[in-house]
């Protein structure tokens, strides 16, 4: 179909104002999971205040949305027997180090929206919505329906998309505006390995190791590192600085040392960033590991903390485990060291791996247990998702990439990445936006932004979309 460019877009245009104050809501709910509050509430409280205020802008909006028992939310135009479905989610990371403005307050500045989630997802899922608003008011037909799912679990274990398929069902065609424009058609696979060893008491060390703490989330980079030695504070701050000035990349973690009783406490800085991209950010729990091994610290722990600093501290692509590899479809392995912590005699760490499709999450275990073993590791999984692609050839795929390039002029193209998108919820969806091929990558960073004009076009991409889908 002919599809009605000038008022569409004039009608998103006049959309502006109300879209960019009902995000700025949005982003002011630090929706991060927590514990069940309540049979409705099964992510914690601040994530049901964000279903809640994300029913009542789209009841505000037009829209006939439900409730899916606090799981998600979701609402549809259109008719016909078919539906197209658009995932995005309401969940965000949390805010972590190095904001320049509060991560909770949306502070507009030089025409960029700066706020935790903004880019990932609520950006996107509030233009989802506008864009769907907008094409009622134009008056577009659509032969189909088109299904907005916000889902509320997708940073942490995708309960929410399990929950929606057993009580709901999703369609087998859709798009999630979770990544990067022109069009992703293969994500890779998602491994969680968690590597724990309980230790005896550290015994005589000249540097015991009483606690380490680094990150929250495994699909986080972590942007600092903790540890707390027994010992001489001199020497070990002594040490720890020749360390720092040994390497050439001392200013991108910069390394604090303070005394607490009976020793010193480290502190790594880094820079955060997304798993799914390990060598774009500093890991600052890889850094550390590096830093306690060259201290030679710890008494019964050294041998552990050697070998993951071994394994993990100087790459990003698992050649320390022995599971580095890459094929033609998806491109090379990646594993990030989400979390790493030792407290009251147990080390654990736990690594975010996004592996190729003709890889398997089997082979990495196996491999990395080898590595492992040795020194009484265990080795056991976490959330994870297989790999996911779809043909450049299919009807979803074309339709998509002819509004991209249709809207913006670009050139369109699919490529594969390591992020992991609700387009694996469905058998034949891509991930299609919200990052253009010239913007940084900011999501789960400091500092998180999204340019205005790129939301309002952002919008009228996901609009042109949904009609390319659902109009013919």
């Amino acid at each position: 179909m002919t599809i009605p460019n000038k008022k569409l877009d004039q009608t998103i245009e006049s959309m502006q104002n109300d879209l960019i104050e009902t995000l700025k809501g949005w982003l002011s709910i630090p929706s991060l999971k927590a514990p069940a509050s309540a049979t409705n509430a099964p992510f914690g409280p601040e994530i049901r205040r964000m279903v809640d205020l994300a029913l009542a802008d789209a009841r505000r909006l037009g829209f006939d949305p439900r409730d899916i028992d606090g799981y998600a939310v979701d609402m549809e135009i259109g008719q016909g027997d078919e539906t197209v479905a658009v995932l995005t989610h309401l969940d965000v990371v949390p805010a972590g180090e190095g904001w320049q403005t509060p991560a909770f307050e949306p502070t507009i500045k030089d025409g960029k929206l700066y706020a935790r989630g903004v880019v990932d997802n609520k950006g996107p899922s509030v233009a989802a919505m506008f864009a769907m608003k907008a094409i009622r008011e134009a008056g577009i037909p659509l032969q189909k329906k088109v299904r907005l799912v916000l889902g509320c679990d997708e940073e942490s274990g995708w309960a929410d998309m399990d929950y929606y398929k057993k009580k709901i069902g999703l369609p087998d065609v859709g798009f999630s505006p979770d990544a990067g424009y022109p069009l992703i058609n293969t994500e890779k696979g998602i491994c969680r390995l968690i590597l724990a060893l309980t230790l005896p008491v550290e015994g005589n060390a000249a540097f015991p190791i009483r606690t380490i703490q680094s990150g929250e989330r495994a699909n986080v980079i972590p942007s600092t590192a903790e540890a707390e030695l027994s010992g001489d504070f001199q020497t070990i701050q002594s040490k720890a600085m020749a360390f720092a000035q040994s390497t050439n990349d001392a200013s991108s973690y910069p390394i604090q040392v303070e005394p607490i009783d009976g020793g010193a406490r480290i502190t790594v800085g880094g820079v955060g960033g997304h798993a799914s991209m390990p060598e774009l950010g500093k890991n600052a729990a890889a850094r550390l590991l590096q830093l306690l091994a060259a201290l030679e610290a710890g008494g019964t722990s050294r041998p552990a903390i050697t070998l993951l600093a071994q394994a993990i501290g100087g790459d990003t692509d698992g050649t320390g485990f022995g599971i580095a590899g890459s094929d033609g479809v998806s491109g090379a392995l990646t594993i990030n060291l989400g979390i790493l912590t030792l407290t009251e005699g147990k080390l654990t760490a736990t690594f975010d791996v996004r592996y190729p499709v003709l890889f398997s999450e089997e082979q990495i275990v196996r491999f990395v247990t080898m590595r492992v073993e040795e020194l009484g590791f265990t080795v056991s999984t976490g959330h994870g998702n297989p790999p996911h692609h779809v043909p450049e050839t299919r009807p979803v795929v074309r339709a998509l990439l002819s509004a991209y390039e249709k809207v913006t002029g670009l050139p369109p193209s699919t490529m594969a990445i390591g992020g992991g998108t609700y387009a694996r919820a469905m058998r034949e969806a891509v991930a299609f936006g919200s990052v253009f091929p010239d913007e940084e990558a900011v999501a789960h960073q400091a500092d998180e932004y999204m340019a205005l004009d790129r939301l309002m076009l952002n919008t009228r991409i996901i609009a042109h979309a949904i009609i390319a889908l659902a109009g013919e």
